[in-house]
């Protein structure tokens, strides 16, 4: 039961067929319990173990869980953010009763658990000769095979050390993260700098728009370039009737899976931003952004947020001027699960009620957020803009679709459910283009990572699309000399640029 509970983690790392079956710390820990006297000193050593099991389980299976979903490993200094985000990924899709319900099931098991691993490591457990001996064979076998995988020989292929691996890892993340810290740290400005203007976007709205989940994937892929294509396809020509020239290239995202905020952060300050503690240490810092930049070129500055439904203090320490989070969106239609309201309101919501009220050319941060998961229901765009009004229009996909808990129970569907919703995110996004792009408006869209490695594969790039859209050629010019293509599909070159280049690109192309 023991060698099950501690291998358990690295098969939803590894796979089950990947030929890890024995965990040797099970073998010795149970064999030498079973040899050791009944004294009270042992019993509390036995529960002093039982809590570091379960701290390697609990880190073991979030490791696991962190390369599913993130395809990276996991860094308890840095990750202890996720608990909370993922309850409230939870909460926004089978609601707060089903999101503690959750957690409750989770402790229960933890304390389950906790009995167990007590249960197996009782002391003075062999008592015949027989036993004894087979005890003995365990415990001092085992810490043989163990010592000799610690020092990098490993005599049985199917056997590891899990415990001390991942204890081992986690430690020296910590470690190397503090040395990460004083690095970014030294590198940040010691005083306040003055922001930098761009005299060649001055008179221009700059509309930086992300994409949720939107990776190279869906062109790589032929099941869901499939399914892309045709949105692309139908929007190509509308976007040229509407005299709008199109370039598209490809940025490396700092992070897969999730957390869009360190990629919005990493466009915006330049800056590889890919965990929660560099992203809090930008937030403290005297750096400038992109917003800095743009309010010193004279525009007014707008983030565009429809998945913030809580307080959001990191906008202001951004230098907004303006945010507009969920609630103040007027949103009166029926929430989509996860999804606060559709992109197409959000996009008709900026052009008509927020972007009128710019009184100077506006740098606008939107974050689209309908091809996020759960990615059900999938709705269809509104033909006539001018009927969204408050968003009641979208009533009728109210508790349409399958519901999430129903739908992940097919993983083929879920991934048909992707990249649908994608199609719906780039078809919404490009006809707002069409209609609503004038010649003082350069609109970039970009994804802000790939989703979830259940998706894309393990192996997949970290590579999202870029479109740069606009009706003065001169403002597409640039990214078509830095290898953009011409078009809605981007090429195939052999790396893509780091996402935080895009910034210095802007600089280097439209600054003084």
């Amino acid at each position: 039961m023991v060698n099950f509970l501690l291998i358990a983690p690295l098969w939803l790392r590894f796979g089950i067929g990947e030929g890890r079956w024995l965990a040797w710390e099970a073998w010795f820990l149970v064999g030498a319990f079973a040899l050791a006297p009944d004294r009270p000193v042992l019993r509390f050593v036995r529960w002093l173990l039982v809590g570091v099991l379960l701290t390697a389980l609990v880190l073991g299976f979030g490791d696991g869980a962190t390369h599913q979903v993130l395809s990276r490993p996991l860094n308890a200094y840095l990750d202890v953010i996720l608990i909370g985000a993922g309850f409230n990924l939870l909460d926004g899709n089978i609601g707060r009763a089903g999101a503690l319900a959750v957690t409750a099931t989770v402790i229960a098991l933890l304390i389950g658990l906790s009995m167990l691993l007590a249960l197996a490591l009782h002391p003075a457990r062999a008592r015949t000769g027989p036993a004894l001996a087979l005890a003995a064979l365990l415990a001092v076998g085992s810490l043989a095979m163990a010592t000799l995988e610690i020092f990098g020989q490993r005599p049985l292929a199917v056997a590891r050390t899990p415990v001390w691996d991942t204890l081992t890892f986690q430690l020296a993340q910590v470690g190397a993260t503090h040395r990460a810290r004083a690095e970014f740290e030294a590198a940040s400005p010691a005083e306040e700098r003055p922001a930098t203007p761009l005299p060649g976007l001055a008179d221009k709205d700059v509309l930086l728009v992300f994409i949720e989940s939107y990776g190279i994937s869906v062109f790589d892929q032929q099941r869901y370039r499939e399914i892309v294509d045709p949105a692309l396809e139908r929007m190509a020509p509308r976007l040229e009737q509407a005299g709008l020239n199109v370039v598209t290239g490809l940025l490396e995202a700092p992070i897969r899976g999730g957390q869009s905020w360190l990629a919005h952060a990493t466009a915006l300050s330049g800056r590889w931003i890919d965990n929660q503690l560099w992203y809090r240490l930008l937030l403290d810092s005297h750096r400038n952004t992109l917003i800095d930049d743009f309010h010193a070129t004279g525009h007014a500055t707008l983030a565009v947020v429809p998945a913030i439904t809580m307080a959001w203090p990191e906008g202001t320490q951004l230098g907004y001027e303006r945010i507009a989070a969920a609630r103040d969106l007027g949103y009166a239609g029926p929430p989509l699960n996860w999804v606060t309201m559709p992109d197409q309101y959000t996009l008709h919501h900026f052009q008509t009620v927020l972007r009128p009220g710019a009184t100077r050319p506006l740098f606008a941060k939107i974050a689209l957020i309908s091809s996020h998961a759960p990615w059900t229901p999938v709705i269809d765009p509104v033909p006539d803009w001018e009927t969204i009004g408050d968003g009641s229009v979208f009533e009728p996909w109210r508790n349409a679709g399958d519901p999430p808990q129903l739908l992940w129970q097919d993983i083929e569907r879920v991934r048909e459910h992707y990249a649908l919703s994608v199609a719906y995110s780039l078809e919404v996004s490009l006809d707002y283009a069409a209609r609503f792009l004038t010649e003082d408006t350069v609109l970039i869209l970009l994804g802000d990572h790939q989703p979830a490695a259940l998706i894309t594969g393990h192996e997949a790039s970290a590579a999202v699309p870029v479109h740069v859209i606009a009706a003065n050629p001169d403002l597409i010019e640039p990214f078509r000399k830095r290898g953009f293509v011409d078009g809605l599909v981007p090429g195939e070159p052999a790396t893509a640029a780091p996402m935080d280049r895009l910034r210095n690109w802007l600089h280097e192309d439209f600054g003084g």
